[in-house]
């Protein structure tokens, strides 16, 4: 497995909370693409995506990642991704290239039930949604988008979990590169 660990999968899969949460267990760095395109661009990526539209946040951010990735190539650090990340011109195949990619998987309607339990206005596509609606948006959405996230180093497949926490999650991620540890 290589340096660093890039968390790819749907808004929602914990990439940044369970990210931190595992980076804290490893004792690692964690950077979150969406904080570090606030830091470059002075905008979150939801006011940028309000203001400038998403194709140019796409553009934007392939570039963020890019450059943190040229500062520390192989330093213990894992990154979580934005959502669409992967899905956008070639990024799966080069976070293939810088490190390790993880797919955090999730059936639609546990996503769209952990998604109702955020801050939607800091989701603009999902802003204003009921759990049903978050549901049919996700669904054809991440059968969308599967393809390009498989496409991932690794698949982690949290519907087994009997819980939705982040705690869990990161557990989960503990574990499955516990194996790996003792090639770095």
């Amino acid at each position: 497995m290589e340096l660093p660990i890039y968390l790819v999968g749907y808004m929602g899969a914990g990439k940044t909370t369970a990210g931190k949460l595992l980076a804290d267990k490893l004792g690692w760095h964690f950077v979150d693409l969406d904080e570090a395109f606030k830091e470059i661009h002075g905008l979150s990526t939801a006011d940028y995506i309000r203001t400038y539209g998403i194709e140019d946040f796409r553009r934007k951010e392939k570039y963020v990642l890019e450059d943190i990735a040229d500062q520390a190539p192989f330093e213990k650090v894992i990154y979580a991704t934005g959502g669409g990340y992967p899905c956008y011109e070639d990024n799966m195949e080069c976070l293939r290239e810088l490190g390790t990619s993880i797919y955090i998987r999730w059936k639609p309607e546990h996503l769209a039930k952990r998604l109702s339990l955020t801050d939607l206005n800091e989701r603009p596509v999902l802003q204003g949604r009921t759990e049903e609606e978050l549901l049919a948006f996700i669904a054809p959405q991440l059968e969308a988008r599967e393809p390009f996230y498989k496409k991932a180093n690794h698949v982690l497949d949290v519907d087994i979990c009997d819980e939705l926490s982040d705690e869990r999650i990161a557990q989960e991620l503990y574990e499955f590169l516990k194996s790996y540890m003792t090639k770095w």
